[in-house]
């Protein structure tokens, strides 16, 4: 009942913030113009002199005022510090705005309510700032800033005062009934701060109910980005802030212990104010030289012997020391806090380390996957570094694959041209405290003969650490090692690959060819056996990326791996027309990897009487039961059946998870056959797959039927973002798209191709995530349509259909480091523990979102004659032609 009861009132707040917000500073004001709370109709002050009991100060107060304000300024800079590490210059604003307001309406209460003179705020306010609590204005802040719209931070907000707000008005009531005793003393000076006390609590309170949610929805309803159409707010790594938060919930024990302490101090406060005989010197209301008694004289109005400016610049300059301690320890902070304040310690939630799964316990760590460059702890030999250590800046630590800083290699320990994953930190942590390092024998002066280093090789104590690589080489050419098993013989992989390369460099026409092609720091333990044999090294491209991009009401960031210049741009500009104009709408139609072996039968007809029992239900659920059983993922949904002469082609077709599938499908293939030989023995297998699949040839049947993921994508841009956004309209994108996309390719004879380059994204992602870029020849089948719409036509409505999307999440080239990281940007690493294929599917929305994003943008660029012009200035090597070819610039090698 309490939880909906605060939850209806956040998502009040949340949804009518301005209302909020000027009834709240309305109500502020009026009680700031309210004569009838307070005895004194002026201020003392200029023109106005009070009559006021002088009291002796003595130095103790002093010295105690005097350390509670640099404690409290010392706790407000450590709250703020603590706030800097999440990272997100929002909460930091929204958490100040909430100080600044919160300080506001407690003088105001202060000055008007209990009439209290000026110098009483001095005294109070260091109270007030040691009471204020942020943590929890901070967790709401977090509730918000975990959406991606702005109907969804009106639900979070509701969800965080739903979770916090019972527990936040608790601690109020404790704080107030505890701080009130003090109020009981009789200790004048002490009831006062008490007062205060209680008083800074309630405000607290009441901007945290009412004013800082408010601004919260307020402020993130504001900062839409006005070019993008989607918030800048959204922070995925608080992606599960909710479920945290339902976790931190406190201890039910200790709730309830708060609520019998409170009834023990609500009964000691009934007893000592309305049951116990008042004492007269227990109420500060009763002490007139405190100024808060309602009976002291009026101040009266004097002709001012200075102007105002200098009235208050005396008062500046006179400060009392106590104040100019307080004064120099805040500015210093400040200082230190906006000049020279470094994040050296990144808590969980800081935005600097990619955050995966829970917060609690992360499903993985950087460590796992790309290395982030940073300094090295000490100076190494064959390394330049600074005499003074640099502090680690955000492009440091940013995951990158670039030329290391060059440097002076030495014979014993030659640097790679290139890093990639964690592998410089893995060095830097490890160098320190090596782990038991392998003795290095001094190579021979001349090579061993053969049955030598068979011996050394084949010895359990020695290995192929102790050859040389001359003695290795007269292995391989003796055929003792076979030359693509290198790297599985060495001692590292590594070591296998630059044999290779010397191998291979001396009977290539360039003996110097591969230098320019990196080989180093590589984890090639996922390339053995997976993704490629007989390695020489691995091919960096560069990677882009295209978005954000507004995809069923959510934002991605699309890697693409190219090196055609004008793409990723032109991408870019697709998504931000996608953005502004709503986002896009996808859906998967179907689901299903194919193979398709050719058999032969004796004759035609019998090869017909075996078509009509695969087709009959009896057959189905034969071929079927053969078929599943191979695989956990792998079901068999359906037959299509060819017959020419007395060849039967069989299309099988079955879901594959969160695989592209093909081996797996393969698999099942080959069992379904063997257990159809054993229905027909004359059945002959001629190949398991007999280009009826169809896999990495156009073909008509994964147009028609469909391959691997069947997906629609369709926007509707608005006529105002065709127009500033593609420079076009949208007759013209109509016009041409019915004239090249669609009749142009049918006079060509084109299959799958009524597009203008789905290829040219479908490729570049492809790459980037770790998928067989071959299969771009089936994949980018796809149909893209243009017509009006709107109530004037003006609007543009675009759909991109692509039948025939295989990709997938797990295996091959998805096991990869860079091409995980990928696949971690679009949040689809891996297989889906939850649903089986869900990853797949998703990428493949992404995919064929992006190949809209793409058509949109050259077709607008074709429709306004843009496309040669833009080329031109972005797609044009500024490499001159003239050097020498073939060689490396000094930074790449």
């Amino acid at each position: 009942m309490l939880t909906r009861l605060f939850r209806m009132h956040g998502l009040f707040v949340a949804s009518h913030p301005w209302e909020v917000i000027v009834g709240t500073v309305t109500l502020t004001i009026c009680m700031m113009s309210m004569n009838m709370f307070t005895g004194n109709d002026q201020i003392c002050g200029w023109n106005y002199v009070c009559q006021k009991h002088e009291e002796p100060v003595l130095s103790s107060d002093i010295i105690i005022l005097t350390i509670t304000r640099c404690i409290a300024i010392v706790y407000i800079y450590f709250q703020f510090q603590n706030l800097r590490q999440l990272g997100s210059k929002y909460i930091l604003g929204i958490a100040g705005l909430f100080t600044i307001f919160s300080s506001f309406v407690f003088s105001t209460v202060v000055i008007h309510f209990l009439d209290k003179e000026l110098t009483g705020l001095n005294e109070a306010l260091p109270f007030f700032l040691l009471l204020i609590d942020l943590s929890k204005a901070s967790a709401l802040a977090k509730f918000a800033l975990s959406s991606n719209s702005q109907d969804e931070v009106r639900e979070n907000i509701a969800c965080g005062m739903a979770v916090l707000g019972p527990t936040f008005t608790l601690d109020a009531v404790v704080e107030c009934l505890v701080i009130g005793v003090g109020t009981m003393s009789g200790v004048r000076q002490l009831e006062i701060m008490c007062c205060f006390g209680c008083m800074s609590v309630l405000a607290n309170y009441f901007v945290f109910m009412t004013f800082f949610p408010a601004c919260v929805s307020l402020v993130l309803e504001l900062s839409r980005e006005s070019r993008e159409g989607h918030p800048i707010w959204q922070l995925s790594h608080f992606a599960r802030v909710l479920e945290e938060e339902e976790d931190n919930k406190p201890n039910p024990v200790t709730q309830r212990v708060k609520m019998i302490m409170s009834l023990g101090l609500v009964m000691v406060h009934a007893h000592s104010r309305w049951i116990a005989e008042p004492s007269s010197g227990n109420s500060t209301m009763e002490i007139a030289p405190t100024g808060i008694s309602l009976s002291d004289p009026r101040p009266t109005r004097i002709d001012p012997e200075r102007p105002l400016w200098q009235f208050y610049l005396s008062r500046m300059i006179s400060m009392d020391i106590e104040q100019l301690v307080t004064l120099g320890l805040a500015l210093l902070l400040a200082v230190k806090y906006i000049f020279f304040e470094q994040v050296e310690a990144e808590s969980t939630l800081s935005l600097k380390g990619p955050i995966s799964g829970s917060l609690r316990s992360p499903k993985w760590t950087p460590d796992e996957c790309c290395r982030k460059e940073a300094l090295p702890p000490q100076p190494k030999p064959h390394q330049r570094t600074p005499a003074v250590p640099v502090p680690i800046t955000k492009e440091e630590r940013a995951e990158v694959i670039r030329p290391r800083p060059t440097s002076t290699p030495t014979p014993q320990e030659p640097r790679s041209l290139f890093a990639v994953g964690e592998v410089a930190d893995a060095e830097s942590e490890s160098e320190p405290a090596p782990a038991e390092p392998q003795p290095t024998p001094d190579p021979p002066s001349e090579p061993r003969s053969i049955e030598e280093c068979l011996s050394v090789l084949r010895s359990p104590e020695m290995g192929a650490r102790f050859l040389s690589d001359e003695e290795v080489i007269a292995l391989v050419s003796s055929k003792h090692i076979p030359s693509y098993k290198l790297e599985s013989m060495m001692e590292t992989p590594e070591r296998g690959v630059a044999i290779r390369r010397k191998m291979l460099s001396p009977n290539l026409p360039n003996p110097s060819a591969l230098t320019c092609l990196p080989y180093k720091d590589y984890d090639y333990s996922k390339v053995m056996g997976t993704c490629c044999e007989n390695v020489i090294g691995y091919m960096p491209v560069p990677v882009g990326v295209a978005g954000p991009l507004l995809l069923d009401g959510k934002q991605f960031h699309v890697p693409m791996a190219t090196t055609e210049g004008c793409l990723v741009a032109s991408t870019n500009r697709g998504c931000r027309a996608i953005a502004l104009s709503n986002g896009a709408q996808s859906q998967v139609l179907a689901d299903r990897m194919t193979r398709g072996p050719v058999v032969r039968l004796p004759s035609a007809c019998m090869a017909a009487e075996v078509k009509a029992w695969l087709e009959s239900t009896e057959g189905f659920k034969y071929i079927k039961e053969a078929f599943d059983g191979t695989s956990r993922f792998a079901r068999l949904e359906k037959l299509l059946i060819g017959l020419a002469g007395r060849n039967l082609y069989i299309r099988f077709q079955s879901r594959t998870g969160d695989a592209m599938g093909m081996n797996m499908i393969s698999k099942g293939t080959e069992q379904a056959l063997s257990r159809l030989q054993e229905q027909f023995p004359e059945l002959q297998v001629l190949a398991v797959s007999g280009n009826y699949c169809t896999d990495k040839k156009p073909a008509a049947i994964n147009w028609i039927e469909g391959r691997g993921k069947s997906v629609v994508c369709e926007a509707t841009i608005s006529a105002k973002v065709v127009r500033e956004v593609l420079k076009t309209t949208t007759a013209a994108l109509v016009d041409v798209n019915i004239n090249k996309n669609l009749v142009g390719s049918a006079m060509a004879g084109s299959i799958g191709g009524y597009n203008a380059h789905a290829a040219n994204i479908v490729a570049a992602i492809y790459i980037a995530c770790g998928q067989d870029p071959a299969q771009t020849v089936g994949s980018s089948n796809c149909i893209t349509l243009m017509e009006g719409s709107g109530p004037t036509g003006e609007d543009l409505y675009i759909s991109c259909t692509m039948p025939s999307l295989e990709l997938g999440t797990v295996g091959g080239g998805t096991n990869l480091a860079p091409q995980q990281s990928c696949l971690k940007m679009l949040g689809v690493q891996g297989a889906n523990q939850d649903s089986p294929g869900d990853n797949a599917r998703h990428l493949a929305q992404v995919v064929c979102a992006t190949v809209l994003a793409g058509e949109l943008s050259l077709m607008a660029a074709l429709a306004a004659g843009h496309l040669v012009k833009s080329h031109m200035t972005h797609n044009r090597s500024k490499v001159n032609l003239q050097e020498t070819t073939g060689t490396c610039t000094k930074g790449a090698s």
